[in-house]
Parts: C-alpha cells; sequence; structure tokens
C-alpha cells in the first residue's frame, strides 16, 4: 500500500464543492416523506433497526407500501409485502441456525427472481455472498471456488456442469430450473428455491448479530478474476449524490439491464430499493425485447451498459419506432467507456435525460455526467459527485495539470474492505487507484483515456487505444470497433483494429486506417484492421481481448 503525501490531495484533483445535505436531499426526492405519518415512522424505525442493507432497504419498503409492485420477471409481479414474506422463508431455510461462524453463499444466477430473494434472504441471515459471473469459464469458475469455497451454492439449472465436484462438502440450490418458467429443479443440482420457500414457515426475524458481505469478482478478461469485498452497509452518502445529479423518483419503474451480480447491476437494484421503485428485470439481453419491456410496462428508467445502448440503436429505425417508449425519462449507463457519440445518438433517438455514471467496484460511483453534460461533451465521465474527491497523478503520485493524463485516484467515503486472498491495492492519501487513465479539462470535467494496462508504448510514445476507438467508432458503417495492442518486431507494439460493420455496409482497411489519420497522430493509426462478425464480449459487455483473434471473420 502506497501512501501520498497530504498536501498532494488538494491539488491532485477535483472535489464537490461542498459537504451533502443529505436529509435534505432525501427529502426533497420523498424517500421519507410523511405524508402518510404512521407509516413513514413504521419505515424510518424498520430502516433504523435493519441498517442500509438490502435487508434495510426492503423492509422498510414493505412496511411503508406494502401493496407496491416491488419486483416484475418473467415469472409475474411481486409485492414488496410478498417478496419480504418469501425472504424472511428462505433466509430461515438457507441457514436456520443464524449462531456461531459466518456462513458464506455462492450465487451464480441470471437476472430473474431467485437471484433477488437469494440476495435478500443472504443480507437477512448475515451471510457473506459472493456473486459469480455468469460469463466465466469452468475453470476459471474452479479457481475462484477454491479460494473462496462456499457453504451453499445457488444455481440455475444450466449451469450444473460448472459447479464444483469434490473438496468441502456443499449445498446445492437450484435458482431459476427447467420446466416451465424454471420451477423444477435438475438431479444433482439440489432444490429450488420456490421449494425451500414453500416448505418453511414464516419466521420472525431480527437483524443478524454480524452483517454480511458482498465479494464481487473482477471481469476476468485479462486472466483469473479477484474477489473485491464491500461493506454492507453503504450508508445514504452514496444514495444523496446520486440523487442530487440524476433525476431519479421515488416510486419509477426500473428496468435493470444491467447483471446484478455485476457492483453497477447491484447497486442499481439497492438504489431501486431505497426509491420504494418497481424493478422489471429479464433473464437475458435483447435489445428488441428491452425496448417491448419498456412499453409494456411503462418503464421510466433504464439501467444499462453501453453495448446494450449500441444494440439497441443498430436495430432498424422501422423496429425501434414500433414501440411505444414514450414512459422513459432517464436511462442511467455505467460499466464501461462511452464510445464515440453514442450519447449524443440515444439521446437524438430518445428524448431521455442520459447520465453517465464512472467508478468502479472498489469504490462505488465518483463522478456523473448529466444530460446536458454530455451534450456538450458526449465522452465526458462528468464531475465528482458531492462527498468525493478525484485525483490525477502520475507514477510518483504527484498532481498532473489540468489536461494532463494521469492514473485516477478516487474516495468518496466508501469505506472498501479490499480484495480477497491477499491481492494489495494501491492507495494515495486515502484514495484509491481506480486501475485507468484519464483527465480533466479546464471546466473540471472527467474523462477516462483507458484502462492503465491498456496504454501501450509505440516507438516511443504513449498509446490508448481508446482513442482510435473513439474515431472508428464515428464511422457510419461501423457497429461495433475494438482496438487492441499486438507484438511488433521494430516498435514494441502497435495497435490493431477489429471491426463488426453495420448490415449491409462494406468498408475497407484504408478507409479505417485513413479516417484514423485525418483525426489522431501517426502512432495512433491501427497498422492492423480486421473485420470481424461479431466481438468476443462478457456478461457486461466487455470485450475480451485474448479472444479478438478467435473470433469469427464474417
Amino acid at each position: 500500500m502506497v501512501h501520498a503525501r497530504p498536501e498532494h490531495r488538494s491539488g491532485a484533483g477535483r472535489r464537490a464543492g461542498r459537504a451533502i445535505n443529505v436529509p435534505l436531499t432525501i427529502a426533497r426526492r420523498g424517500l421519507l416523506w410523511p405524508w402518510r405519518p404512521l407509516r413513514a415512522t413504521r419505515q424510518l424505525t424498520a430502516l433504523l433497526h435493519w441498517g442500509t442493507t438490502l435487508a434495510g432497504g426492503l423492509v422498510s419498503a414493505a412496511v411503508r407500501d406494502p401493496d407496491r409492485p416491488a419486483l416484475v420477471d418473467e415469472r409475474g409481479v411481486l409485492t414488496y409485502a410478498e417478496l419480504h414474506d418469501r425472504t424472511d422463508r428462505l433466509a430461515a431455510a438457507l441457514i436456520p441456525d443464524r449462531g456461531g461462524r459466518r456462513r458464506r453463499v455462492g450465487v451464480l444466477c441470471r437476472n430473474h427472481r431467485g437471484l433477488v430473494e437469494a440476495l435478500v434472504a443472504c443480507s437477512k441471515c448475515g451471510a457473506e455472498v459472493v456473486l459469480l459471473n455468469t460469463g466465466l469459464g469452468a475453470g476459471q469458475l474452479n479457481a475462484v471456488m477454491r479460494e473462496l469455497w462456499a457453504d451453499i451454492i445457488v444455481a440455475d439449472a444450466e449451469f450444473a456442469d460448472l459447479l464444483p465436484l469434490g473438496g468441502r462438502p456443499i449445498t446445492k440450490v437450484t435458482g431459476w430450473g427447467s420446466g416451465p418458467q424454471g420451477r423444477d429443479h435438475l438431479r444433482g443440482v439440489g432444490p429450488t428455491l420456490d421449494e425451500l420457500i414453500e416448505r418453511t414457515p414464516a419466521p420472525v426475524l431480527e437483524p443478524p448479530s454480524t452483517q454480511g458481505r458482498i465479494v464481487f469478482l473482477s471481469s476476468g478478461t485479462s486472466g483469473r478474476p479477484k474477489g473485491a469485498r464491500r461493506p454492507p452497509r453503504p450508508g445514504f452518502v452514496p444514495l444523496a449524490a446520486m440523487l442530487e445529479r440524476t433525476p431519479l423518483r421515488v416510486g419509477d419503474r426500473m428496468l435493470i439491464e444491467a447483471p446484478l451480480f455485476h457492483a453497477w447491476g447491484y447497486s442499481s437494484f439497492q438504489l431501486a430499493l431505497a426509491m420504494r421503485a418497481t424493478v422489471v428485470i429479464g433473464r437475458r439481453f435483447d435489445p428488441e425485447l428491452t425496448l417491448r419491456t419498456i412499453q409494456e410496462r411503462s418503464c421510466t428508467t433504464l439501467f444499462t451498459v453501453p453495448i446494450m445502448l449500441q444494440r439497441i440503436l443498430a436495430l432498424p429505425r422501422s423496429v425501434r419506432e414500433a414501440y411505444d417508449t414514450s414512459s422513459l425519462r432517464v436511462i442511467a449507463v455505467s460499466g464501461s467507456r462511452l464510445p464515440g457519440d453514442l450519447a449524443t445518438a440515444v439521446m437524438d433517438a430518445y428524448p431521455v435525460e442520459l447520465v453517465n455514471v464512472y467508478g468502479s467496484t472498489e469504490a462505488g460511483w465518483v463522478t456523473i455526467a448529466t444530460a446536458g453534460e454530455l451534450r456538450a461533451h458526449p465522452d465526458t465521465a462528468g464531475r465528482p459527485v458531492t462527498g468525493a474527491v478525484v485525483a490525477i497523478l502520475d507514477e510518483h503520485g504527484d498532481p498532473v495539470p489540468a489536461g494532463g493524463t494521469g492514473r485516477i485516484f478516487a474516495a468518496n467515503g466508501m469505506h472498501f474492505e479490499g480484495y480477497t486472498g491477499g491481492v494489495p491495492m494501491e492507495t494515495r492519501d486515502g484514495m484509491l487507484f481506480l486501475g485507468d487513465v484519464g483527465h480533466f479539462d479546464q471546466d473540471g470535467l472527467l474523462y477516462i483515456d483507458g484502462r492503465a494496462d491498456e496504454m501501450i508504448v509505440s516507438g516511443g510514445e504513449n498509446v490508448f487505444p481508446g482513442a482510435a476507438e473513439d474515431v472508428i467508432s464515428r464511422l457510419p458503417q461501423v457497429r461495433e470497433v475494438a482496438v487492441t495492442s499486438v507484438p511488433d518486431p521494430e516498435y514494441g507494439e502497435r495497435l490493431a483494429a477489429y471491426i463488426v460493420t453495420a448490415p449491409g455496409e462494406r468498408l475497407d482497411a484504408d478507409t479505417v486506417r485513413g479516417h484514423v489519420r485525418g483525426e489522431l497522430a501517426r502512432f495512433a493509426v491501427p497498422r492492423d484492421v480486421h473485420f470481424r462478425s461479431h466481438l468476443p464480449r462478457n456478461a457486461m459487455g466487455k470485450v475480451v481481448p485474448h479472444q479478438l483473434r478467435e473470433a469469427a471473420a464474417p
């Protein structure tokens, strides 16, 4: 762990200009508005009793608005009261003896009610949850489980062949089974969550003496995933900081397309509980299905990642315009850097307020770009949220002047508990290195230039693939693009571009190189240009670099 001198912090980056008034912000948005004094009192009492955990969010919402729809998935609707009752029963069924050591539960599920119920039930009984990425291969999953062996694993039936064999005994539970609407379990996988809930009497639960924790996994695009432990009680400051910069409302109907096993999807769900929202989820992303769901469920908010927005815009205009999406007010996007002019294209296609949320699994959200900022600067990550500090530092920990590129460090008051397996984390003056490289402009807006481990040195020049990606993505013939490095005998490394063209479009390598040469320095021009039928991506939509060469040519 590395510490910078304290004086670096004041000049290293940008802060929100004042301390956040949490009670005022929450009151203005109606989270605790006492228009029903008795219910508001019960809500506040439950929240104080359970804390700002997933369990606390659900219990407080259930006593305030028991009949409000809480969750909608392929199997229908659950009210807050129903979800509260089901997760009470599931908590008692999963861990009937709540004394002794803290149990660990692995969860390998797509977005559906079983995943939600497992998460809330574990919060109610104080278990530590390891959220397993559904895109992991068998080798990666087994490596994770060797390090983070669980007492219980809740998995969808489709992942039965990936579950670890041998080793310590493990209780297996089916999150989404076979048969109609995933109700049936497969032999050897274990009982379904429904079966556990139905056969368990309703208990009277009290908050656990030891709060559970959440372990998120890194994407594993460049190797073995690492676990990041997050505290179970984020407090009110991150919630208030989000509400100050976004137009979210109590009771919104929120479609969460981002995977809940990822920090962005999980945080979106936690935010939705605090807002007493109706959460709409589906097991698999399909761009046309997203539009249909917005129409049928009158969704007001969409939580998503950039590649999903790209795929919605890639639909034929006739398909996009066939759905009534007028209910949609807000699109919140995070998870990876916004490519090219995607922000402008989304807001041109849909009259919504698009917000770009930047942060990390370890630090939560640290900057947010509003719709107005994205109109003027489509590639910005925005300004630090109130209560956060973001710094651009060089390799020695010294501050980089505005406009200069450096490593991004941030702190927002959320206590990150560290990586599993003893993986070290780099800090400077209490700020955590987020793994990205970027810069501030003269107006205090942050820009992400790329991942620190993506920067290459080609012929003595520092090159970030993201700059070439942005330029290439603006070509009308391009549907998707990824730029990465390949070895070069003369320059050490060089850039290679992998392009998926839009349906019916033609493009050649010379046109691509000429377009980049017209906007960037010569050393940022990809020498290799490959055309592919698709780009290999993980469940969060991030390109998996080592699989690019294996992607099929058109």
